[in-house]
């Protein structure tokens, strides 16, 4: 149950929540613990990603560009995804 808490705290930062996902899909590919075990981690591993995901598009929507105008003074402009 502790661990389930883990995955659900706003708090978790992207580079603890990968390095969870990476330990647990480690675990999966090494496929020693029994079935049961297995699949409680490829749940708590889907919620880490999912989380992942998540964080990582409100991140793009915060990002933006640094570019100079005519007169050679940084501006910002909104990150806008290409096709």
């Amino acid at each position: 149950m502790v661990g389930f808490m883990e995955t659900n705290k706003k708090t978790d930062s992207f580079e603890s929540s990968l390095k969870d996902l990476e330990k647990i899909v480690g675990e999966l590919e090494r496929g020693e613990s029994p079935l049961e075990t297995q699949l409680k981690s490829f749940e708590k591993g889907i919620a880490l990603s999912r989380d992942c995901l998540k964080q990582l598009e409100e991140v793009e929507k915060r990002v933006e560009l640094l570019t100079r105008d005519s007169e050679n003074k940084l501006i910002t402009t909104p990150f806008t995804e290409t096709p």
